[in-house]
């Protein structure tokens, strides 16, 4: 059974998370070394040093599909890499980084679901978990542990950035 938490407290007591509205008013461009695409499923499927940038949004990935299905504005983009990873510059001019082996976006509901070995860094501060859900719209974050692992949040001190010592995956 999956323990789900709210992570409140992380969201209480780091900068906002809330997402630049001026990055999802540019254009998303997406660069890659190959490219397939299905046009009658509205398919596509990039492959080796993908790069996703949307103003200051940034997604790199070894492969990404984009599932187009939906229609304009509506696509999914799910990343895969060793890990697939995520950044983007807040309103706070904080920087939100994340990481995951698959880090799945919607664009039109702006949630980032990241899974396996997920990571979200701001300010110091540090999620780890099995599964990270980020609503970009709501502020809102979710952590679920994997089995046999719990979801830890370390807390940077207050006007302080914490040690990579602090950072590290230490079993409690």
């Amino acid at each position: 059974m999956n323990l789900k938490i709210v992570l409140v407290a992380f969201l209480l007591t780091t900068p906002a998370l809330a997402s630049t509205q001026q990055d999802f008013q540019q254009p998303l461009s997406i660069d890659s070394e190959a490219f397939f695409t299905d046009l009658q499923s509205s398919n596509v499927v990039y492959e080796r040093n993908v790069l996703v940038q949307q103003g200051s949004l940034t997604i790199r990935a070894e492969r990404l599909e984009v599932d187009g299905s939906a229609g304009k504005g509506m696509e999914v983009f799910i990343a895969t890499g060793s890990p697939a990873t995520y950044s983007q510059r807040m309103e706070d001019n904080s920087l939100v980084e994340a990481e995951a082996f698959e880090i799945r976006y919607d664009r039109a509901s702006r949630i980032l679901l990241m899974v396996g070995d997920a990571e979200l860094k701001q300010s110091g501060s540090l999620v780890q978990a099995a599964k990270i859900e980020y609503n970009m719209e709501t502020q809102q974050l979710q952590a679920e542990r994997g089995e046999n692992e719990r979801v830890r949040t370390i807390f940077a001190p207050e006007n302080q950035q914490p040690s990579a010592t602090n950072e590290e995956n230490q079993q409690p």
